[in-house]
């Protein structure tokens, strides 16, 4: 399959689905994919795949490059509506994460005071203080949560590391009405098991959950690229409106993108 790879660190901007004019922020090597989770939907492509042999780019590369790339976009009177974090992988593996975020709050506030801050992030990195703390200042964590059921995170998501479930929603819960909850809604199957993730039996569960989390945003999604497992298929259109109007009836902000 194709892999969508960034090879540098600031990239775009680019009309994103949920955020807007996005000006993306690569914090992995250029040459590969880095995750703690190896999604089977992921349009990086499978970990395996194409393994990174460059470094991660540093604090200073990545508060040089975005800030030439903000005063250029100010001085031609280009406005990105958020600055997104995301990339090839994980973006809270960098080991100056919450460095990053302080640099990139203040040129933000610099260069585009108007803009978001929002990190892509499957949510596993939580545990950590550091991460916890640094997501706690940028105005869009988008956090992860598929599924509250393990087995389906570990057939579809493929966690590399150890994946504590109940710790990680405990912290969403903490995080509470600064959180952004992702979901990705989708059927078919994989090595002949149903992965359709939009009946009762995941919905309902996962909606007590994310009511218990209280986030200020619930973000649900399906597929839209070309995925490395053959047997995906995107939601349809009525599953996932069925699902929003659930999350809007129990008081919760839902954006859609099919």
């Amino acid at each position: 399959m194709s892999t969508l790879l960034f090879s540098a660190p600031i990239f775009g901007p680019v009309k994103s689905r949920r955020l807007g004019l996005s000006l993306g922020i690569n914090l992995l090597p250029a040459d590969g994919k880095l995750c703690n989770f190896d999604c089977l939907y992921c349009e990086c492509g499978l970990n395996g795949e194409k393994r990174p042999k460059s470094k991660m780019p540093t604090r200073k590369e990545v508060a040089v490059e975005l800030e030439a790339t903000l005063k250029r976009m100010h001085e031609e009177d280009e406005h990105p509506d958020t600055l997104t974090f995301a990339g090839n992988g994980e973006p809270t593996l960098h080991p100056d994460f919450a460095g990053i975020i302080e640099d990139t709050v203040a040129l933000r506030d610099r260069y585009a005071p108007k803009a978001s801050i929002s990190v892509l992030t499957n949510a596993t990195r939580l545990l950590k203080p550091d991460v916890f703390d640094a997501l706690m200042k940028v105005d869009n964590p988008l956090l992860k949560l598929d599924t509250i059921d393990a087995d389906y995170i570990r057939l579809l998501d493929h966690p590399t590391d150890r994946y504590d479930l109940p710790a990680l929603i405990d912290k969403m819960k903490a995080m509470g009405s600064h959180a952004v909850i992702q979901t990705m809604f989708l059927k078919g199957e994989v090595n002949g098991i149903n992965v359709d993730n939009t009946g009762e039996r995941f919905v309902t569960p996962w909606l007590e959950v994310v009511k218990a989390i209280g986030p200020k945003l619930v973000t649900i999604y399906t597929i839209d690229r070309e995925t490395p497992e053959k047997g995906l298929k995107k939601a349809d259109k009525a599953e996932l409106d069925r699902i929003a109007e659930r999350l809007r009836e129990a008081g919760l902000e839902t954006t859609v993108s099919y």
